[in-house]
């Protein structure tokens, strides 16, 4: 099962989860070790789960800082939890 960032990136595939002892996105409210997280700030402050809630989705913010980590296969996943949740 997939547990998804703000961003759409599965926590529990996501490198710094593995390598560097992450508790996941929403585990530690968006405060990786790098610093806070704007997409997940973002996306808690519209009272949204994660970015693919929102109706801007996906915005040049999301779409800008998953360039390099997979933009496609995290806003695949998005979409995937946005339909779910209609079912």
């Amino acid at each position: 099962m997939k547990s998804l960032g703000a961003c759409g990136i599965d926590c529990n595939a996501c490198k710094f989860k593995l390598e560097g002892n992450c508790g996941g996105c929403n585990k530690i409210k968006g405060n990786p070790f790098w610093g806070k997280c704007e997409l997940y700030s973002c996306s808690h402050e519209k009272g949204h789960e994660n970015c693919g809630c929102c109706n801007s989705f996906p915005c040049d913010k999301l779409v800008e800082a998953l360039k390099n980590e997979g933009a496609d296969q995290a806003i695949d996943n998005l979409k995937e939890f946005y339909e779910s949740r209609d079912k």
